[in-house]
């Protein structure tokens, strides 16, 4: 069985690519004078392509946090953040915003849990969050839709 090859949306408009990662760029900028550490940065990546299924994305990503020295057992239970105690305060804060904005058909965050985000991260880090989630998104969708295989 043959699979239909996929338009590669990246290449078809190479100059819309460019401007996306010229976005994640501004993005990693704004991150780090926000002070979000790096390892966050990527474990959020990691989050919205899990969310979004992106399997080419979340391997990427995985690999950059690994060598950047992450936890494999950090990146095992990101999944199921909530339930552990490996995060810290911010991790956590920064990680429900990101669950709540990359799960928009789930209705828009409370303001209890707004407010909780709030009590932890700047107006600059919640801003950077909303950004990389819209970014990750992006790259999630031109990954799907050109259909980026990953295989072994």
């Amino acid at each position: 069985m043959t699979e239909l090859q996929r338009v590669n949306i990246s290449e078809r408009h190479p100059a819309a690519y460019k401007a996306l990662f010229a976005l994640s760029s501004e993005v990693d900028a704004a991150a780090a004078a926000a002070g979000l550490d790096p390892i966050l940065v990527d474990l959020l990546r990691i989050r919205v392509s899990q969310i979004n299924g992106c399997a080419f994305c979340l391997r990427m990503h995985t690999r950059d946090v690994l060598k950047k020295g992450e936890s494999p057992d950090r990146v095992a239970v990101l999944p199921a953040w909530a339930e552990t105690t490996y995060f810290s305060e911010t991790e956590r804060a920064a990680l429900r915003l990101t669950d709540s904005l990359a799960r928009l058909s789930d209705g828009p965050m409370s303001d209890e849990e707004y407010g909780a985000v709030a009590a932890v991260l700047t107006e600059d880090q919640i801003s950077v969050v909303a950004w990389l989630v819209t970014v990750m998104n992006g790259f999630n969708r031109v990954s799907i839709a050109s259909g980026y295989r990953v295989g072994r």
